[in-house]
């Protein structure tokens, strides 16, 4: 998990995003309880993408069993996350109401992370770049 992420560190679909500033492991439980957060939150309104998925099995062996005789049996899934990665993304809803929902839903997860907001909709002025370069800004 060295290093910062390589794909997916720019926003994509939506217009707010919430950026991992820490590599982690981040379990399919923690995924969807900030989902539920974000969504609760929003009250059924605006668009939510998911931008990580886990696909890495994690075994275990059972409780109080020898070393020895083999790997365990998968337990859970997780998703490798580096710093940089987007994990959520919004759009079609209002910009406080968006950083609320990603507060909520950063308390779930087990790194810090970062609010982020496209350029274009910050200011009213039309920037060079487009929607496929995914300029950012910090809020």
């Amino acid at each position: 998990m060295k290093g910062t992420a390589s794909g997916g560190s720019f926003i994509a679909f939506g217009d707010y995003a919430l950026q991992a500033q820490e590599p982690c492991w981040m379990t399919a439980r923690q995924i969807e309880a900030a989902r539920r957060a974000i969504v609760h939150h929003l009250k059924r309104g605006g668009k939510v993408w998911i931008r990580v998925f886990p696909d890495k099995p994690v075994t275990k062996k059972p409780a109080e069993v020898r070393m020895g005789s083999g790997k365990g049996a998968p337990d859970h899934w997780v998703a490798v996350v580096r710093p940089g990665r987007i994990l959520f993304e919004l759009a079609g809803v209002d910009p406080v109401l968006a950083k609320e929902a990603m507060r909520l839903a950063s308390y779930k997860l087990p790194i810090k992370t970062k609010f982020l907001a496209r350029e274009e909709v910050g200011s009213s002025k039309e920037s060079g770049g487009g929607a496929a370069e995914g300029h950012a800004a910090a809020v």
